[in-house]
């Protein structure tokens, strides 16, 4: 029989894609949801006290995502920051920088990593002045009392520049994942000493799990399938940036992706020998804890953001203006086939801001709510979710038809012959937000065409869009810059940014006018004619 001291048993812990998510709420209503890190501390105090050989990971995306780090970096960024502050609390023994830790600028990142008291680790993301990490060591080696030494590589997704306001990443080379990932694991391997290797990759996958198929273009956004079938010496792959559900084992590697906003603990067990001088891995499986309703929120760390959260909904519930008829938004599916008065409004509200008359938008997620008669900043928040910024890039008439085409390809027909969603912007991540509606053109999206050929009747203040000439267009700098595979974008001159968020700007048109008429003049619409 082994001396159990030959034996141990090693918990990993892994958060992702929390986004800014403390109390277990929804802001748009401040119903109670089954989310945010109050609920997961909870979990992780339950597991740690299972076993005395636990790391805890964050994956990336913490800093930012709810009306609460928003206006704490808009109005309290002298303070320090709440997500930081929990994560101390919660004695995390690493982070992972996620794309959307960039969203607030370098100057309030760099102060986020000063205040954590665990490192910050991202092998990919180099200065370009001496290619040396931007922020913190490529990885870490944590060491236990009885020798065991884990060692974790964090990595992120290279294709940052594709979305991210190029302001907050000046001086910064976002070098590819799964090379830097290959690269550091050989150096590990030859140049330390450990028992378990960890890859942190703020990413997912870019093939079904099962059958290797491509789930989306290969960009190199993804790269976990590759990264686990490819790269010798891999125990564990922690994953997110899908907000994917996974928990399974790929090509021996075992890997976790806890969902968002803090809807689950990824939990990996690796069950260990000392053999021949060193810890080796004997038995592993990986699970998901979800949050539910008899989770209770640690209420420890509620108390350290309790007076943010107070300032924040004092903010959310000012209000700014009010509305003429009506902007609400019923059904998000039938906004989307035809045109809206609320997305209408934020096209307007952008041609406003650029001094353009053409547009585009998204309605973001299926949980919009739009405006009701008096306007909020609550509702501001709730439906334009990201802190996008806005650029005026110079297209051609048939980049637009391209896009257009593009943006049809968010629909397919069902066995009844109804238009409904294509499955691939719902799975594996629902991706409503690439699908844009534009202002300053009229067309048609006819679904029972091919993919391709499904623009009609494309016109330009009533007549045929010139193919050849060119035009200044305002959109957000995620799309502006090619994000969701709108390569016809990519690359082309930009002759405006407008640095203010849009929420901003939308707050600041209230504000302006006080009184706002909802409109739609039905300039375009989805159908299914033959």
């Amino acid at each position: 029989m082994k001396d159990i001291t030959d034996t141990c048993e090693l918990v990993i812990l892994e958060t992702s894609d929390i986004h800014g998510n403390v109390f277990p709420i929804n802001y748009g209503n401040n119903q109670q949801s089954n989310s945010g890190i109050a609920k997961i501390s909870s979990l992780i105090h339950k597991e740690k006290k299972k076993s005395d050989y636990t790391i805890l990971i964050d994956n990336g995306d913490v800093i930012q995502g709810t009306p609460l780090t928003y206006f704490y970096a808009k109005f309290l960024s002298d303070k320090q920051n709440p997500m930081i502050s929990i994560l101390n609390h919660l004695q995390y023994d690493s982070a992972v920088l996620g794309n959307h830790e960039f969203n607030y600028g370098m100057e309030l990142l760099k102060k986020s990593v000063d205040e954590s008291n665990f490192p910050w680790i991202s092998a990919n993301i180099l200065n370009e002045d001496n290619n040396q990490p931007a922020v913190g060591p490529p990885y870490f080696i944590k060491e236990f009392p009885n020798g065991l030494r884990i060692a974790t590589l964090g990595i992120t997704t290279h294709y940052i520049p594709n979305w991210e306001n190029p302001s907050h990443i000046e001086g910064l080379t976002f070098n590819d994942a799964f090379e830097t990932a290959k690269r550091w694991v050989k150096y590990i391997q030859e140049n330390e000493q450990y028992d378990v290797l960890i890859v942190s990759y703020h990413g997912g996958f870019e093939r079904d799990l099962t059958s290797g198929k491509p789930t989306e273009s290969l960009t190199g956004e993804n790269q976990g399938f590759r990264i686990c079938h490819e790269i010798e010496g891999i125990d564990v792959l922690l994953t997110g940036h899908q907000h994917r559900m996974v928990s399974t084992t790929l090509n021996g590697v075992t890997i976790v992706q806890p969902g968002f906003n803090g809807q689950a603990l990824g939990k990996v067990t690796l069950k260990l020998e000392h053999q021949n001088g060193r810890w080796q891995v004997v038995s592993r499986s990986s699970e998901l804890i979800e949050v539910d309703h008899t989770i209770e929120a640690d209420e420890e760390v509620l108390a350290l953001a309790k007076d943010l959260e107070k300032q924040t909904q004092d903010w959310l519930d000012q209000p700014i203006g009010t509305i003429i008829g009506d902007m609400s938004i019923v059904n998000s599916f039938d906004a989307r086939l035809g045109d809206h008065p609320m997305i209408e409004f934020i096209n307007k509200v952008q041609m406003d801001a650029a001094g353009v008359d053409i547009s585009n938008t998204a309605l973001f997620n299926n949980e919009s709510p739009g405006f009701s008669e008096r306007v909020t900043m609550r509702e501001i928040v709730s439906n334009y979710i990201y802190p996008n910024t806005l650029k005026v890039i110079r297209i051609s008439g048939q980049d637009i038809k391209d896009a257009l085409e593009k943006c049809a390809t968010y629909f397919t027909l069902n066995e009844k012959n109804e238009i409904t969603v294509n499955p691939e912007f719902v799975e594996p991540k629902p991706q409503h937000y690439n699908y844009d509606m534009w202002e300053g053109l009229e067309y048609v999206l006819n679904i029972s065409k091919e993919v391709g050929s499904r623009v009609e009747r494309l016109t330009r203040n009533g007549k045929p869009l010139d193919l050849t000439e060119h035009y200044d267009v305002v959109m957000n700098n995620y799309r502006a810059g090619g994000g969701g595979d709108y390569e016809m974008f990519k690359d082309k001159p930009v002759i405006k940014e407008i640095q203010t968020d849009m929420t901003e700007l939308l707050a600041d048109y209230f504000l302006k006018r006080k009184t706002v008429e909802a409109t739609c003049n039905h300039n375009w619409k989805v159908t299914r004619e033959n």
